[in-house]
């Protein structure tokens, strides 16, 4: 796969992409870690994964800024979960308060939104926040984590510059190169 990606525009906005349980989120967090070594400003969202005796039971919703985590969603219904998409129950107040940490979110050097998915580009529902800041946010280089299946929807309403694979070592480290140094 190409990674040539166009980094001439005042703000861009990259892709990772990748299949479930592939290390989306844990190489966001790797990428936050980095560009806050190198003095970005860093917001937005991330949804770690919540394992239980090895198993994954749910996701919550953390605020990048802040490190406030909340519950985002359970394989099994609990009370306030009346979200429902496929197997999964999401919390409407959590994706209330991750719409307000994304419209909070710029100005910013670096811009993280993990995920994006069938609630936000098939819906209409979820992270809706998360769209119109990726279009329009004041950041200077952005990355939304959206699955491959979903890639064509988001391209259509996003202005995505690049695409990687988080399980292409390539690609991953272009992404570090880009997120470290292009954002200042």
């Amino acid at each position: 796969m190409d990674v040539t990606v166009n980094v001439t525009r005042a703000r861009s906005l990259y892709v990772l992409s990748g299949p479930r349980g592939a290390g989306k989120t844990t190489f966001c967090q790797k990428l936050i870690g980095l560009a806050r070594a190198a003095g970005r400003d860093v917001a937005g969202l991330v949804s770690p994964a919540v394992v239980q005796d090895g198993a994954r039971i749910g996701f919550d919703a953390k605020a990048i800024r802040s490190g406030e985590r909340r519950i985002l969603g359970r394989a099994t219904p609990e009370p306030g979960l009346e979200v429902v998409l496929g197997r999964w129950f999401f919390s409407p107040t959590t994706l209330d308060w991750g719409n307000r940490v994304l419209a909070a979110s710029c100005p910013c050097d670096v811009l993280i939104v993990d995920e994006i998915g069938p609630l936000e580009l098939l819906r209409g529902e979820g992270w809706t926040a998360a769209l119109e800041v990726l279009r329009t946010g004041a950041y200077r280089i952005g990355l939304a984590v959206i699955r491959p299946e979903l890639l064509d929807v988001a391209q259509a309403v996003l202005p995505i510059a690049g695409h990687f694979d988080v399980q292409e070592d390539q690609h991953t480290r272009r992404l570090i190169q880009l997120f470290t140094l292009a954002a200042s």
